[in-house]
């Protein structure tokens, strides 16, 4: 397949594959969760099961002149039931995707997690990847970890490589460039991250790992601008052209994907890697398009599984 470039195009690509994914959201009383879902579900990709106060969610229906007929909704007042419920149906295949309403991320998170009742690969490393849009780049950013992993540590930075090359895949890029980010090219004993990295690349060299073109520590500018390249005179495989950026903890991933949505107009989806199903995990606070952009990965990542 030829690659997808922006999140715009991910519309016609599932409605190219004329398929439908069922997708549980627990405490979907949500106004910009239901103005999402009514998307997807009027572009026929989607068929939305929205799990919480029906009175709410229908005065939100009928408010903003949404078709009632596109959702399924079941009645649960309590978030507790309503995950409980939500969390159910996909664990036994009667949705193919979970999402997250208007229920804290701690509470849906620990659910998620439950080893009994939960979504988890068994021993698989919970991080969080997402695809960011921003005007000023020419093609999509893979980022990860924006929301799950504070510091991780060698074997998680491996999972959130796996899981990152993995998602530019199924974008068609076959052979994603990966920037392992720091404040500085040069590998420095001083910061441990930086000799993760160096591990990291020569993983990728020796074939253990996926097959990318790898490279690291490296700034902003040298992943991302082939002009700071060429001034700084650092010789990467990158060249400033990065599909995929590592980020060595959550505080520097979240700082610059929420600095990009705030002043560079960015876009996002993303999703939760590491369960047995698509989950998606989003702040209340997202806009809808990208909660819409969100349910959309889920239904690529069901394509694929």
């Amino acid at each position: 397949m030829e690659p997808i470039r922006s999140l715009t195009e991910l519309t016609d690509f599932l409605k190219s594959k004329n398929q439908k994914f069922k997708i549980a959201v627990a405490c979907g009383h949500d106004s910009n969760t239901i103005h999402a879902l009514h998307e997807a579900a009027s572009q026929g990709f989607v068929h939305p099961i929205l799990v919480g106060d029906e009175q709410q969610i229908n005065d939100i229906v009928k408010s903003d002149c949404l078709n009632v007929n596109l959702f399924e909704i079941i009645n649960e007042k309590d978030d507790s039931k309503a995950m409980d419920i939500a969390l159910s149906m996909v664990k036994n295949d009667e949705a193919d995707i979970l999402m997250k309403g208007l229920i804290g991320t701690d509470k849906f998170l620990h659910a998620v997690l439950n080893k009994e009742k939960g979504l988890m690969k068994p021993k698989a490393v919970l991080s969080y990847v997402c695809a960011i849009e921003v005007p000023k780049y020419h093609k999509l950013l893979f980022v990860s970890d924006t929301a799950v992993i504070p510091f991780p540590d060698l074997d998680q930075k491996i999972a959130m490589l796996k899981y990152a090359v993995k998602m530019a895949n199924r974008f068609g890029i076959s052979r994603p460039k990966v920037a392992l980010i720091g404040a500085s090219e040069k590998v420095n004993k001083g910061i441990p991250d930086s000799q993760d990295y160096a591990i990291m690349c020569k993983m990728v060299q020796r074939g253990q790992l996926p097959d990318c073109i790898i490279d690291g520590p490296l700034d902003i500018f040298l992943a991302c601008d082939r002009n700071s390249v060429e001034i700084k005179g650092v010789d990467t495989p990158i060249n400033g052209d990065a599909d995929i950026l590592l980020f060595p903890n959550l505080e520097a991933c979240n700082s610059f994907y929420k600095g990009l949505m705030l002043f560079a107009d960015g876009e996002l989806g993303g999703l939760i890697q590491g369960a047995e199903k698509p989950v998606v995990v989003m702040s209340r606070s997202e806009s809808e398009k990208s909660k819409y952009y969100c349910i959309e990965m889920a239904c690529i990542e069901c394509l694929n599984s």
